[in-house]
């Protein structure tokens, strides 16, 4: 295997890592967006918080239904 090879598979794996954690933390950011809502958090508060649009917010944690 020369150099390229190498790099290609380190850079593959790199990759791969830097997908995992940006999908440990999109799971972790929407829980947490779930539960701020569930908590009486509004959508244009929690986008102020996280830099994403309220309607982003207001899409991943919708108002929680009422029994």
């Amino acid at each position: 295997m020369d150099t390229l090879d190498t790099e290609i598979q380190a850079a593959a794996k790199k990759r791969a890592r830097a997908e995992k954690a940006f999908n440990d933390a999109d799971a972790e950011l929407r829980e947490l967006l779930v539960k701020g809502r569930a908590a009486g958090l509004g959508p244009s508060h929690m986008a102020k918080l996280t830099g994403f649009t309220r309607e982003w917010v207001a899409r991943i944690a919708p108002l929680p239904k009422s029994d």
